[in-house]
């Protein structure tokens, strides 16, 4: 037996062994489907199948160039640079660089990002005199992502009645005629978009015969990583691509399938045996990466869900401690936790500040844990803020290479042609934008002929004189690399200079994020030649290819002595010694917007099972009682989860970090409690504002209102049958009033502003709950 196969359990070497015929390897969290993957492809090779013939898809650049190392390290050669490894996005802008005239586009077509593309749809709906209010630039990109990755053209998109209607009751009629123009403005700019590069090359294997002979000629085995996480789009090219030899082989986990806002179906991963004939189908369920509690705490969360295929994850790992709740007072309250927490275990246990990881449902959480992280002196790197690509800087320089590369590529265009400042302004661009769409031209070919246009002597100067330097730039890319174009347009154009001169602390970091592009330029064009038996493309569109579809995680170093602080969306795929899941609330986590129906409360509840699984070690889940939105504080109620959690794995007493330490049982509660038959959970916290701390407990933070104890299920209520919400303008203290869900309760005092008061209620049933008096539907009893 090959060495690369002793290191794998029974299930593992059962998935890589197996060669020829569809295979759905599904794989739990921490199981080693990334060591999977890579060994079968090694096998593959071992087995006599050529490199060339072999293509692996994943959905992070991470996770290609991860593969590709692993695989060379197993072989112990080269031959891993000829298999075709990367995203879904990277793969078919490579292929489509050699076959994108058969469908009418340029080999050096623009690929644009998602500000590139934005930008396109607002000057579309600028040109049809429509309302970006209306029509918000935001939303119109996601309804068309939303088309294309569905395979929905403009053609059929403006001819289906259902779609139309949809679009109608939006109060937006006119989005089909938005589509038809923003797709005819990017295939006219020679452009792109990340959604292209998968509709694009669908319709090369399509529409293109001897594309579609080549390529399933070509690639004979095929592997996909994270099925689950496929959209319609890429389901349809892999079974395209398949269809010849169908040794397809896809690696997924149906309890990870948290991505169906870009478009991806559960359904590609729940249906691939019926797909295919005689699917070997193999279960990995024994888990490397976290304790036994923490999975029987996933076990029995993902099922709640009924659209699953079962699995029970397992470990020879050690049982572990339990799982900490945590129930603050606020979110600001929160994040002090967490923090505190942190620097004690770092004291304690001797942990580093890369092995902490803080995860929430969106990014507006990240303040608090800033904020306090900052206040500790604790390092922190930030996911998913403004990528390194994106900044206006970098963004500028890249305009000028990419008009360069693409002539037709207008967006560059309208960003260089008066930066730096040249004399060429607004009206100027105006009326430029305007004879090119009377003439059906390119911003670049009017302003070869700006002399039929029209302009003033001066204008017509600095426009003449902006064409000669472009086109002196555009001489060097024959005979210069990249990066020596790219250092000369930054010196002629005097971007680096006027950067240089500027020494505020932002220009300085400006001018060094130049010399970081320009850094990257010259270490890809140094980079080793043989790649597939031949020269790699060192021109400056394969350049501009590359980092286009480089994602903000690409940039940063994962190994960092640094907190990592991200949504649990851009967590997926990564694990971490310690895991803080924040923000369990309702209408936080699940979120409001994405529990109308089972398959999104499913959705968000495996949302939570990627949390709880990314944890090796050890898992803090916390929530804040109270939270602003929207400029008002909101009253929150813990998530369904923490419920859903099994309770004996649950340590509701956790007394680190300054939290008043409590049991769960109610007879073991002070007796201040037992006696206040309200809201458990808060009158500790009560007691101690009005009384003060009990001996011993001087030094405790009174905001950390203990770690909480089991939560306590609202008894529901049936509203009266004459129940009408009443005018609660003039609401006083002892009033007794009916809440929709809490029933029948006094008001024992109104506090805040009064612009937005909040009244303490004393219900029968549910005991003492704050309530926002304008957003709840109060009946005034008596």
């Amino acid at each position: 037996m090959q060495d690369y196969l002793q290191g794998l359990n029974d299930r593992q070497r059962e998935a890589v062994t197996h060669i020829n015929g569809p295979i759905m390897i599904v794989a739990g969290a921490g199981s080693g489907k990334t060591k999977v993957l890579t060994t079968r492809i090694a096998h593959l090779m071992a087995q006599g199948i050529d490199s060339f013939n072999i293509l692996a898809l994943t959905f992070t650049n991470k996770a290609a160039k991860e593969m590709k190392e692993r695989i060379e390290k197993i072989l112990g050669n080269n031959e891993a640079r000829n298999l075709y490894i990367g995203t879904f996005h990277s793969v078919f802008a490579r292929i489509l660089r050699f076959e994108a005239d058969k469908i009418g586009y340029p080999n050096n077509f623009t690929i644009y990002d998602t500000d590139d593309a934005k930008s396109v749809i607002k000057t579309v709906l600028n040109e049809m005199n429509l309302d970006d209010k209306q029509y918000k630039p935001n939303q119109v990109y996601n309804r068309i992502s939303a088309a294309k990755n569905a395979l929905v053209g403009p053609h059929e998109y403006m001819n289906d009645y259902a779609l139309q209607q949809e679009d109608m009751r939006a109060n937006r009629p006119a989005m089909g005629q938005i589509y038809a123009a923003y797709a005819q403005r990017c295939f006219k700019n020679g452009a792109m978009d990340f959604d292209d590069l998968l509709i694009k090359f669908y319709e090369l294997l399509k529409n293109v015969p001897e594309a579609l002979h080549k390529y399933q000629h070509k690639f004979k085995y095929i592997l996909i990583d994270e099925y689950q996480d496929t959209n319609p789009a890429q389901y349809e090219v892999i079974k395209l691509l398949g269809a010849m030899h169908e040794n397809v082989c896809v690696v997924g986990d149906d309890a990870q399938s948290i991505y169906s806002f870009r478009g991806a179906t559960i359904q590609n991963i729940l249906q691939f045996q019926k797909d295919y004939d005689n699917v070997k189908v193999v279960m990995l369920e024994q888990n490397y990466r976290s304790t036994q509690t923490i999975l029987n705490v996933a076990n029995q969360v993902i099922g709640f869900n009924k659209g699953q295929i079962e699995k029970k994850l397992f470990t020879d790992n050690s049982t572990g401690e339990k799982i900490k709740l945590i129930r603050t007072a606020s979110d600001n309250d929160e994040g002090r936790f967490v923090a505190d927490t942190i620097q004690e275990q770092k004291l304690r246990n001797h942990f580093n500040n890369r092995d902490f990881a803080i995860l929430y449902r969106t990014n507006a959480q990240s303040r608090a844990f800033e904020e306090n992280l900052r206040r500790m002196g604790i390092a922190y790197t930030m996911y998913g803020g403004t990528s390194f690509y994106s900044r206006k800087e970098i963004k500028d320089m890249v305009a000028y290479l990419r008009l360069l590369v693409n002539t037709n590529d207008d967006e560059a265009l309208k960003r260089v042609i008066n930066y730096p400042a040249r004399g060429i302004g607004k009206t100027t661009i105006d009326k430029l934008i305007l004879v090119a769409n009377e003439s059906n031209l390119s911003l670049w070919q009017v302003l070869e002929r700006a002399r039929e246009a029209g302009f003033r002597a001066g204008t017509l100067t600095a426009l003449e004189d902006f064409v000669t330097m472009m086109k002196s730039f555009m001489s060097m890319l024959q005979k210069n690399n990249a990066y020596d174009v790219a250092a000369h347009v930054g010196k002629q154009t005097t971007i680096i200079k006027e950067l240089f001169n500027d020494k505020s602390t932002e220009g300085v970091a400006r001018y060094e994020n130049i010399q970081e592009l320009l850094n990257s330029i010259k270490e890809w064009t140094e980079s080793p030649d043989n790649d597939e038996g031949e020269l790699v493309d060192k021109s400056l569109g394969a350049y501009l290819q590359q980092i286009t579809l480089l994602t903000d995680a690409d940039n940063k170093d994962p190994n960092a002595d640094t907190v990592k602080l991200m949504t649990i969306h851009a967590a997926k795929g990564l694990e971490f010694e310690c895991v803080f899941a924040a923000g369990l609330e309702e209408s936080l986590f699940p979120n409001a917007m994405a529990i109308n129906t089972r398959e999104e409360l499913e959705e968000e509840r495996r949302l939570f099972y990627v949390v709880v699984t990314r944890a090796k070690k050890r898992l803090w889940v916390s929530y804040a009682t109270s939270r602003y939105k929207f400029g008002s504080l909101v009253q929150n109620e813990p998530s369904r989860f923490i419920e859903e959690m099994p309770a004996e794995l649950v340590d509701r007493s956790f007394a680190g970090g300054g939290v008043l330490k409590q049991t769960s049982g109610f007879g073991n509660k002070p007796a201040f409690e037992r006696m206040n038959k309200g809201n458990a959970w808060s009158s500790a916290g009560q007691a101690e504002k009005k009384y003060g701390p009990p001996p011993g407990k001087e030094k405790t933070n009174p905001s950390y209102i203990g770690a909480t104890p089991p939560a306590n299920k609202v008894v529901e209520h049936k509203a009266s049958e004459d129940f009408a919400a009443s005018d609660t303008a003039d609401l006083k203290a002892g009033q007794r009033v009916e809440h929709l869900k809490f029933g029948f309760g006094e008001i024992l005092k109104i506090d805040g502003s009064a612009h937005n008061p909040m009244a303490t209620i004393k219900f029968e049933q549910n005991g003492e709950k704050k309530i926002l008096v304008n957003y709840a539907k109060l009946r005034i009893v008596e």
